[in-house]
């Protein structure tokens, strides 16, 4: 496995460490969204909002996030267009399932295994409250990490990501109900069906889902049922 990643500086911008978090944003509580520094330890927690103005994100305000994919037993992977009504990056084409652990002791931890437990559970809890799906079809034990992509994104200059995404995998058959105000189309495809998506200029993308599929998701999807051992539980954290 890969070592555990170090802290790294830009020319100009303030580490992302817990002092200077501490420092710029005071008010920093008990709140919603769980605040990493920039190798994933938990500073505390702020409201979704703060997390994600890109005025604090320019400031160095990390939070983090996890992003699902489901496949079914046909190894289609389920993707998921975000609702109009979504603050950042609406109508975009994304991975089945991206969102935020709470700031609660169950989704939540201190060292990676903790963590991956905690952003598990949250990922459990949105497929749910996302997609209507059961979580007796997607139990916590069937998820597989594969890594974390630390990334930053704006969306329309107001809003944006920046992120430390933990990768999930899962394999089920499941039912779908999609929430309307979370979720505008649903769609099984295979990954030659996904490739020619990204070539229809008309359909927009998440970050974050074509930073994953332009550099592992191909590789990863090969392997599926067979080599994906070798990419899971990775400790470093990719800097993208």
């Amino acid at each position: 496995m890969s070592t555990t990643a170090t802290t790294t500086s830009i020319p100009g911008v303030e580490p992302i460490t817990a002092e200077n978090i501490l420092r710029l944003f005071p008010e920093i509580d008990s709140s919603s969204e769980s605040l990493d520094d920039e190798n994933d330890k938990p500073i505390g927690n702020l409201s979704k909002k703060i997390c994600h103005l890109m005025t604090n994100i320019e400031r160095g305000l990390l939070h983090r996030a996890f992003s699902v994919f489901l496949f079914n037993s046909k190894n289609e992977l389920l993707l998921q267009q975000r609702a109009t009504e979504k603050i950042t990056f609406p109508d975009m084409w994304t991975n089945t399932c991206c969102s935020h652990p709470l700031g609660i002791p169950s989704e939540t931890g201190i060292d990676l295994q903790e963590s991956l437990m905690g952003v598990k559970r949250a990922a459990q809890r949105k497929l749910d409250q996302e997609l209507g799906v059961n979580a007796a079809l997607v139990p916590i034990e069937n998820f597989n990490f594969l890594t974390r992509i630390h990334y930053k994104a704006a969306s329309d200059g107001r809003w944006g990501e920046h992120e430390i995404d933990y990768i999930l995998f899962i394999k089920a058959d499941v039912d779908l109900q999609p929430n309307l105000n979370e979720v505008r189309e649903t769609k099984f495809v295979t990954a030659d069906y996904l490739r020619s998506m990204f070539n229809d200029s008309n359909l927009k993308f998440t970050p974050w889902f074509k930073l994953i599929c332009n550099s592992l998701l191909f590789e990863w999807w090969e392997r599926l049922d067979r080599g994906l051992e070798k990419y899971m539980n990775e400790e470093e954290i990719r800097r993208m």
